[in-house]
């Protein structure tokens, strides 16, 4: 601690460096005093030519000057010994106040210098040089006689040190006296210390400098209004008001512009009061002008004063800042005037109406315009009001005039350009707060008011012609609207119902029916997935729909599908493959779900008639691994579908006379089969089988595809080459009816293989048949349909009676739930709860019978007292 502590410079090349170089005197003047800023009176400034300086310090807020770059040398450190003797005068002081000030600091790596705050504090502090001390920006000269004083400064211990002239100006004008700066060193030997004071008194500014540079503020603020050339560089200009603002005068300063402003914005107001309103493009461009105008004045002249923005404004939470009271003052003077807003609005509305007639108009402008309304804060009550009036009234009236004169797709094609346009207006010029309300009065007067008459007039059209993306757009249009999709829906019901009424009821469409019912059903379900996005809602209201229509008509829809299945069943993979077969017979259990008198007992069926289908395939595929494993020889292939009685019409069999082969295969696959299943039996339904047969004729070889009597006459011809019908059905065992149908397929149909003699149209008895050896077809394989026989009479009312035995037993069961539940009943009132639980149509009288039925069987019984009430027997 005793020993002379070393004053460490670094080197800097001046001639790199030449602002440096200009500098480096004034530097090492500050060098010991200016260590640290330690007062508002003791800091460092330099004011541009053209302004006289007042000596101020500038205010806390000032930004930091550049500081003079850190350049590192390869000479390293130096550390000097040579002494240099300073005149001045001695005074010794160990522990001095240093009344801080705002934070500005010299770019130095001591830690003496980094005294700072944001508001000025007295604080005690004691500044000591006991490390090396690296000071930035000198060059190696005035390093090494920076270091000579400091050495001269541990010899002489009694004297102190002060930079020369003892009472000098600084670079800025300030006046400092001597004896602010002392190094004190009370014994040999002992840290050496730097003390720092205040300055005497306050620096005063030079008389008139307030005015002067008022004066000069208002020319450059007048220069900016009137678009010439400022006099003043806008550095001097900022650096006037940052002195200004430094010596109080901030309120002052911030009157006298804001008096400027409001000066030059009051003689704008005339040339817009005396405009002419016919002409209101050019009224709205000159109004856009002055706005535009304005705003850039106003950016220049904050940007002069940004100082007291930043400082004084901000510090009173009162005041607007200067771009905000700009903006006080436009609205006040010039938009608040009641004929130049009007005009203004007026004419704004007016291009927005041109637009929206077809016409071009400059959005540029509009665009500047209702952001100039929107930043003065007077958007919503000036213009967005009428705005949103004016648009109802356009639409409305369009609206009604429209829905007259346009068919619905047209309509709902014009209502989605309208609501595009406006979706772009507000991207275009239109403020965002606009957006809803302004969708809003659009969707409402165009679609809103109009919901009934649009579908009444054109829903039914569209879903007759299958319009799929109109009905998409309708949809897309009507989710849009409060109530939209719930009164679409209400139509969408009706539809349905009304045009599948007209397919089930209508009993000259019997024959198409199912077929109908099918397209209908995926039409609907199209409509459904596409245009309605597979809405729920839709999609129960259609099964509901399907459901009334379906069951108006009692018994012949479920009688029409039955026989339908059937004949798909039995023509097999004939007519469609196995997955086309599949899906139609999907489609076709939907359908049967619609129907009450089938319910869920009914469909179980026929979901077992799919499952015998499916395991018959399994069973075919092991059927023909056990005849390979077997090496049974044949050159007929077998196929065989084991059909669930349970779940199937009721066949009467018939024996036929088969070919010896074909008995073989069936003992063959009966073998097979109760192996796997003991306890099971077989029994064969010649009715159902067909065959493939190859023939040959003179015209080539064809492939018959036939059914199995079909197949028993034909093969007769192998044995002869005329047989007549007596003979036929002896040979073959085949019943009468169906021997007649089948020799009129072959031999009176279209493809004739067999020739009748004598010809006719129905086969009679001594009728004689031979083949056709000059049979000719286009296709190689031909498939020569079974004539069907028409339902008579009395298998109609077979089959309604069957229907009515299996509704027998859900009756029953209804009957008996609703006395067990209330256990006394009336018969009205037990025929109403009845009539409520069926799904089906129930005459009253054979509901009746159905009471009579369980009473006989002791499930309910008549009251003693009362005939007309039943009791419940447990």
């Amino acid at each position: 601690m005793g020993q002379n502590k070393k004053i460490i410079i670094k080197k800097v090349d001046s001639v790199q460096n030449p602002f440096i170089h200009r500098l480096h005197y004034l530097f090492i003047y500050y060098l010991f005093v200016c260590v640290t800023l330690t007062s508002n009176y003791s800091r460092f400034f330099m004011f541009p030519t053209g302004l006289s300086s007042p000596n101020p310090p500038p205010p806390p807020t000032q930004e930091a000057r550049p500081a003079a770059t850190d350049v590192k040398t390869d000479s390293g450190n130096i550390t000097s010994t040579k002494k240099r003797k300073i005149n001045g005068s001695e005074r010794e002081d160990t522990s001095d106040t240093i009344s801080s000030s705002p934070p500005k600091t010299l770019n130095s790596s001591s830690s003496s210098s980094s005294s700072s705050s944001p508001t000025p504090l007295h604080i005690q502090k004691k500044l000591r040089f006991e490390d090396s001390v690296d000071f930035i920006g000198l060059d190696v000269k005035m390093a090494e006689e920076a270091a000579a004083a400091a050495a001269s400064c541990s010899n002489n211990k009694s004297k102190a040190m002060f930079l020369p002239g003892g009472v000098g100006h600084h670079a800025n004008g300030l006046t400092k006296t001597a004896g602010s700066t002392t190094f004190s060193n009370s014994k040999p030997g002992a840290a050496k210390k730097l003390v720092i004071k205040n300055f005497r008194e306050k620096p005063k500014l030079p008389e008139n400098y307030t005015q002067e540079t008022w004066q000069k503020l208002k020319e450059a603020v007048e220069a900016i209004q009137n678009s010439t050339s400022i006099k003043y560089n806008l550095e001097e200009l900022y650096q006037a008001v940052e002195n200004l603002c430094f010596h109080k005068i901030s309120a002052k300063l911030y009157k006298q512009l804001r008096a400027v402003c409001e000066d030059h914005i009051k003689a704008q107001i005339d040339q817009f009061r005396e405009y002419p309103f016919t002409v209101s493009v050019l009224f709205l461009k000159k109004i856009d002008k002055c706005w535009q105008d304005h705003c850039r004045q106003m950016i220049m002249i904050r940007s002069i004063f940004l100082f007291l923005d930043r400082t004084y404004v901000l510090q009173n939470s009162m005041l607007p800042s200067i771009w905000d009271m700009g903006l006080e003052l436009f609205r006040f003077y010039i938009i608040s005037d009641l004929k130049v807003q009007s005009k203004t609005i007026d004419g704004i509305l007016l291009l927005i109406e041109r637009e929206r007639n077809g016409e071009a108009i400059d959005r540029s402008l509009l665009r500047s315009l209702l952001s100039m309304l929107s930043d003065l804060q007077i958007y919503q009550e000036s213009f967005e009001q009428r705005f949103l009036e004016e648009t109802n009234r356009l639409y409305a009236a369009e609206g009604q005039r429209l829905m007259q004169e346009r068919e619905v797709p047209e309509y709902l094609h014009h209502v989605n350009k309208r609501l595009e346009e406006e979706a772009d207006r507000v991207i275009t010029y239109l403020d965002q707060s606009t957006q809803k309300p302004l969708i809003l009065a659009v969707e409402k007067q165009l679609l809103g008011e109009h919901l009934t008459a649009t579908l009444q007039k054109g829903l039914t059209n569209l879903l007759d012609e299958n319009r799929i993306q109109d009905l998409s757009l309708l949809y897309q249009l009507f989710s849009r609207v409060r109530g939209g999709v719930s009164v679409l829906l209400q139509h969408w019901i009706e539809y349905i119902k009304a045009f599948g009424s007209t397919i089930v009821i209508n009993p000259e469409k019997d024959k198409t029916m199912v077929q109908e019912l099918l397209d209908f059903k995926d039409k609907v379900d199209l409509i459904i997935d596409v245009c309605f996005m597979k809405n729920e809602k839709f999609v129960n209201a259609m099964k509901e729909a399907f459901e009334t229509f379906i069951n108006k008509r009692p018994n012949k829809p479920a009688e029409l599908i039955a026989k339908h299945v059937d004949s798909k069943l039995r023509a097999g993979n004939k007519e469609a493959t196995d997955e086309e077969l599949e899906k139609m017979l999907d489609k076709i259990m939907i359908i049967f779900r619609f129907i009450y008198e089938c319910g869920a007992a009914f469909t179980s069926k026929l979901e077992g008639m799919f499952k015998d289908m499916e395991l018959s395939k399994d069973i075919m595929v092991q059927f023909k691994q056990y005849m390979q494993c077997q090496n049974i020889p044949g050159n007929i292939e077998l196929t065989v579908n084991i059909l669930t009685m349970g779940y199937w019409p009721t066949y009467v069999p018939m024996e036929v006379h088969l070919p010896p082969e074909m008995v073989r295969l069936q003992e063959i696959f009966k073998t097979f089969y109760l192996g796997k299943h003991s306890g099971r039996k077989l029994q064969w339904q010649s009715t159902l089988g067909h065959c493939v047969l190859k023939a040959e004729f003179k015209e080539g070889k064809k492939e018959l595809q036939v059914s199995l009597f079909q197949t028993l006459v034909l093969l007769m011809f192998n044995e002869g080459e005329e047989f007549t019908l007596e003979e036929i059905k002896v040979a073959t065992g085949i019943e009468d009816s169906e021997l007649r149908r089948t020799l009129q397929s072959l031999a009176c149909g279209k493809a004739r293989v067999l020739t009748k003699i004598p010809k006719s149209k129905d086969v009679e008895d001594g009728d004689k048949f031979s083949c056709n050896d000059d049979f000719k077809h286009k296709l190689f394989r031909i498939k020569i349909n079974q004539i069907q026989m028409k339902e008579t009479v009395e298998e109609q009312a077979s089959t309604t009676e069957r229907v009515f035995q299996d509704r027998q037993y859900q009756i029953d069961a209804a009957i008996v739930r609703i006395m067990k539940m209330r256990k006394t009943l009336t018969h009205n009132l037990l025929m109403s709860e009845v009539y409520s639980q069926l799904k089906f149509p129930v005459k009253p009288a054979d509901l009746k019978k159905r009471i009579e039925s369980l009473i006989d069987r002791d499930y309910m019984e008549r009251d003693k007292e009362n005939s007309n009430q039943y009791n419940y027997v447990a």
